[in-house]
């Protein structure tokens, strides 16, 4: 008997991250069983995954498993888990807006659904917040186009634009858009402000924890004390954001702002959790960008940003350029109201085939 089994897959460049994409009816049902064949294709726990195709970096340890939906005004469902390379962990507890990118040209590469001409939009149930995204893909002779002219930063090079719409993301995963009930708390003796709108997330003036918030993001993996200190701020701001014990979650993220240098609206350096994102996410954005229009907010604080038309466009700035959010807000007496975020993301299908891992993982129950 053959000791390896092979799984479909294909692995797609979505946004800033790589990960494996699934069909959920080729893996197994049961969660346990699920995580174990995932860990083996990935090749985790190890620093490197040498032993499977892992790139060894959360950024690029990441899967996403599409199914078809039966929920109505949706057309797949997306589920996204995040594969730890140095601990045998799988992570449900967080939404990936990146590798979300994928899944429209996923869904229509595998047939999950029908192109239309000249763009195919996609709706999309995102299971870990409960939510819908609506992704737009260049499908002009019925197939997925991934040349084009759009530039993200953190990519090389140019591809075809995925316009990518969320609604209702506020709270999605805290429960309220200022989950704590405040708009600034004192955590671990620092002023942060706690925010989910699709991404829980810790904003911290940069300046408080004895950064500048302009660090290359290994010269801040490096600063032991900053790090600690900025994991105690998370542990104890999860609680606050209705979150639990989180010392071995993914969230909240927390991110250190400063003042923006090249034209955007602010500077972020993103913990996710423990090692520093070389961009920012795209819910993190969504939520960062959310935060700078909240009257007395950490945030707006550092970026002096006024609301003046609706759908506002603000550029947050990252390690490695900026990242575009669109936001479609009210103003109201009791605060800000965001019916939707909108931003552009790119994707590119770099394999597809088959990803052999042990039959013992596959029989682990």
């Amino acid at each position: 008997m053959n000791d390896q089994i092979a799984v479909p897959c294909s692995v797609i460049r979505g946004g800033t991250s790589k990960g494996l994409y699934f069909h959920a009816g080729d893996l197994p049902s049961e969660s346990a069983q699920r995580d174990a064949v995932l860990l083996a294709a990935l090749g985790s726990p190890d620093a490197r995954e040498i032993d499977g195709m892992g790139g060894g970096h959360p950024l690029t340890s990441k899967v996403a498993i599409v199914k078809l939906s039966n929920r109505p005004g949706a057309d797949v469902d997306y589920l996204f888990l995040q594969i730890w390379p140095d601990r045998a962990e799988v992570s449900d507890s967080q939404n990936c807006g990146n590798l979300l990118a994928g899944v429209g040209p996923f869904a229509i590469e595998e047939g999950l659904v029908t192109p239309t001409t000249p763009v195919t939009r996609i709706r999309i149930w995102m299971e870990n917040t409960n939510t819908v995204a609506i992704a737009s893909v260049e499908t002009p002779d019925g197939n997925v186009h991934y040349d084009g002219e759009t530039r993200i930063d953190g990519v090389p090079g140019t591809s075809a634009p995925i316009p990518i719409e969320f609604l209702d993301v506020a709270g999605s995963s805290c429960g309220s858009l200022l989950p704590s009930g405040n708009t600034v708390d004192i955590v671990e003796g620092v002023r942060v402000t706690c925010i989910d709108n699709g991404m829980p997330v810790v904003c911290v003036k940069a300046d408080d924890v004895g950064l500048t918030g302009y660090e290359e993001p290994a010269d801040i993996e490096g600063n032991v004390e900053v790090c600690e200190k900025v994991e105690r701020i998370r542990r104890a701001a999860g609680i606050l954001m209705n979150l639990g014990d989180v010392s071995d979650t993914t969230v909240p993220k927390v991110s250190l702002l400063a003042p923006a240098k090249n034209g955007g609206a602010i500077m972020t350096r993103t913990f996710i959790p423990t090692r520093v994102h070389e961009a920012i996410g795209v819910f993190g954005a969504v939520s960062v960008a959310t935060a700078c229009l909240i009257a007395g907010s950490i945030a707006s604080e550092v970026a002096g940003v006024s609301l003046t038309r609706s759908p506002i466009t603000m550029d947050i700035e990252h390690p490695s350029g900026y990242f575009s959010v669109s936001l479609v807000v009210d103003r109201t007496a009791t605060g800000v109201v965001v019916s939707s975020a909108a931003l552009l993301r790119t994707a590119r299908l770099l394999m597809r085939g088959d990803v052999f891992v042990p039959r013992s993982k596959w029989m682990r129950s």
